[in-house]
């Protein structure tokens, strides 16, 4: 496993910072990047010096989600073998790669939901597949005037996961939802803004002044009383179903990886081309 950590933490005046800095591969996530994450996520969930989460991107991207290049590398065996008990060999295929990263992001997304505390999505630039549903699970989201937002899955034969077939179709509504997944819309931020996806769009300038002033706005709040709100809103949501929900993402999302619509999708993403998935000569 690499030693070097593509994930940052800060906190100040109660204002907790998770920063996911890997420009070069669209701040995606291979299996360290994402296990980094969840260790972050939650450390900054259970310190109670933290009263409010930033999370956010570098480099005018939020996160584009797993990491297709590493994932059609084929990952790396010392990786991949970090989750597979003794000597059993790691089964071969996308799926288990996929896996292998979702089973981190999906902890990370579950222990959002669960925290005692808000956690909010600072979106400058692109927010695709993954990246859309971590950004959903989040309590609060604003955007950059450059933010995009795309479900950006089906381009390559993929189902969806990372909460997004959980919170989209809540957040949006059902036939919105559908539009997303069948159409793949790119939403700039004010229309992702009239979807129900984001709360306010600040310009690309006085982004971060502007979400620090509001984290900290929040931060002087009444913390436990948030923290009671944030479980009756998640009871009323039926987020008690989140962790089965994700649970099925995944084993959906497996599937889709190891059957042939992936391997035309992200041969077709990754040479520039609109995919020819079977049965549609």
């Amino acid at each position: 496993m690499s030693g070097e950590s593509h994930i940052r933490t800060a906190v100040e005046r109660g204002v907790g910072t998770l920063t996911i800095d890997r420009p070069k591969r669209f701040n995606s996530l291979d299996p360290s990047t994402a296990r980094d994450l969840r260790k972050a996520g939650l450390q900054l969930a259970r310190d109670p010096a933290v009263r409010v989460v930033v999370l956010r991107g570098t480099a005018g991207i939020f996160c584009s989600g797993a990491d297709l290049k590493y994932i059609r590398a084929g990952g790396d065996a010392a990786e991949l073998s970090y989750l597979t008990p003794g000597a059993r060999q790691v089964p071969e295929g996308p799926g288990e790669i996929f896996k292998q990263i979702l089973e981190y992001l999906h902890a990370t997304i579950s222990e959002i939901r669960r925290a005692p505390k808000p956690f909010i999505a600072a979106v400058d630039g692109a927010c695709a597949a993954g990246g859309l549903g971590l950004a959903m699970a989040c309590d609060l989201v604003f955007a950059s005037e450059r933010a995009t937002f795309e479900w950006a899955y089906a381009k390559t034969g993929l189902c969806g996961a990372e909460s997004s077939t959980f919170f989209v179709p809540r957040l949006v509504g059902l036939r919105f939802a559908a539009e997303m997944l069948l159409l793949n819309p790119r939403l700039d931020a004010g229309a992702a803004r009239s979807a129900g996806l984001v709360n306010g769009v600040f310009a690309v300038s006085g982004f971060d002044t502007a979400v620090g002033a509001l984290a900290r706005r929040i931060a002087m709040g009444p913390s436990s009383a948030y923290a009671a709100a944030k479980q009756l809103f998640n009871e009323a949501m039926g987020v008690d179903r989140l962790d089965h929900h994700l649970d099925r993402e995944l084993e959906a999302l497996v599937r889709s990886a190891d059957s042939p619509e992936f391997s035309e999708g992200i041969d077709a993403f990754f040479a520039r081309r609109a995919p020819r998935f079977p049965g549609t000569d």
